[in-house]
C-alpha cells in the first residue's frame, strides 16, 4: 500500500485566531472615515491594546478537523480537539515583539490526550502567529489597502478594507516523516471589517492568490506519487464577539468562529475542512489555566 504524504498550508498571516480589545478602550467618539490610512492607524492601536489585554485571558477552543471528497462532502470521520490558548509577547524574527498563539491539547475525540496524539499532521499548531499582526504599523508595508464601502455586523456599522500582499516570499516547506507544512507568504487576498469609529476587527477573510506548486523533495517521494504538490484553495474566515468579564466588570471583543478550507492536490488529505469554536473566555491576575471539569 502506497503511504500517504499529509500537508498543512499556512498563508500569509492567518495561522491560527486571538483577539481581544475593551470596548470601551478606544475613543467611540471617533469620526467615521473611508481613508484607509485612519482605519489603519485604529485598527493598529486596537491590536497593540488587545494583545496586551490578552496575556490575562484562556479560552477553550474546540477543533474539528473533516476530510472531504472532490463534492465537499465528508469523506471520512473528523478529527476532534481541545486545547487550552492563550496569547503572549514574544521576540520577533526581525528583533520587535511579535505576537504568538500557545496552545495546550485537553482532549482527542472525547478522550484525554495518549502519547502519539499529538500532534497529528493537520491539527493546529502548538505555537503560532497571531493574525491580527498585519495591522500593526511595521507590517502596513507588507499590504496593499482599499476602502471597499460600509456593511452591518453583528448590528455595528462596519468599514470594509480591501487588502493583498504586495511582499512575496519565498515558499517554505517544513518535513516530519509523511507530513509536510508549507508557508506561502505574500500570496493573500481578503477584506476586513473593522468598527468605523473605534477600528476593532470584527471579521476577518483571507484567501489564497492562484494555484502554489509546491515540490517534493527526492527523498520525500512515494512510489507511483507525485513530484509536486498544488495548493489549489486555502481560504479563512474569523468572525468576533463581545464577551463580559467580572472584577472588574468589562465586555472585551474576543473570536468566536474560525472556519478554513483548504484544497491540496496529491496529498494525503486533498481537500479539509476545519471548523475552531473558541467559549469559556476566562481571565486571571498573574496566571492561570482550564481545569478539567471545572464550572
Amino acid at each position: 500500500m502506497r503511504e500517504r504524504l499529509f500537508a498543512a498550508v499556512l498563508a500569509a498571516t492567518l495561522a491560527a485566531p486571538a483577539g481581544v480589545v475593551p470596548a470601551d478602550s478606544i475613543s467611540a467618539g471617533a469620526a467615521a472615515s473611508d481613508d484607509p490610512v485612519v482605519l489603519l492607524a485604529r485598527a493598529a492601536r486596537y491590536v497593540r491594546r488587545y494583545v496586551d489585554r490578552a496575556q490575562s485571558i484562556v479560552a477553550r477552543e474546540r477543533v474539528t478537523l473533516q476530510p472531504l471528497a472532490r463534492d465537499l462532502m465528508p469523506s471520512d470521520r473528523a478529527r476532534r480537539l481541545e486545547y487550552e490558548l492563550r496569547v503572549e509577547w514574544a521576540p520577533g524574527d526581525d528583533g520587535g515583539p511579535a505576537a504568538q498563539i500557545l496552545r495546550t491539547l485537553l482532549r482527542v475525540d472525547g478522550r484525554p490526550p495518549r502519547p502519539g496524539d499529538e500532534p497529528g499532521c493537520m491539527d493546529p499548531k502548538a505555537v503560532s502567529p497571531e493574525p491580527l499582526a498585519m495591522f500593526l504599523p511595521e507590517k502596513h508595508q507588507d499590504y496593499a489597502f482599499e476602502f471597499a464601502g460600509t456593511e452591518r455586523v453583528d448590528g455595528r456599522t462596519a468599514a470594509m478594507l480591501d487588502f493583498r500582499s504586495v511582499t512575496r516570499g519565498p515558499v517554505e516547506t517544513t518535513w516530519k516523516d509523511e507530513c509536510v507544512t508549507i508557508e506561502v507568504p505574500g500570496r493573500s487576498t481578503g477584506r476586513v471589517w473593522l468598527d468605523e469609529q473605534t477600528g476593532e476587527v470584527l471579521r476577518l477573510d483571507e484567501r489564497l492568490r492562484g494555484l502554489v506548486d509546491v515540490p517534493v523533495p527526492p527523498e520525500q517521494q512515494r512510489f507511483g506519487g507525485s513530484p509536486h504538490l498544488i495548493i489549489e484553495r486555502s481560504d479563512t474566515s474569523i468572525r468576533y464577539r463581545r464577551v463580559t468579564f467580572t472584577d472588574p466588570p468589562e465586555t472585551i471583543l474576543m473570536p468566536r468562529l474560525v472556519e478554513s478550507l483548504t484544497v491540496i492536490r496529491h496529498s494525503g488529505v486533498p481537500q479539509l475542512r476545519v471548523r475552531q469554536e473558541f467559549t469559556d473566555y476566562r481571565r486571571f491576575v498573574t496566571s492561570g489555566r482550564i481545569v478539567q471539569g471545572g464550572q
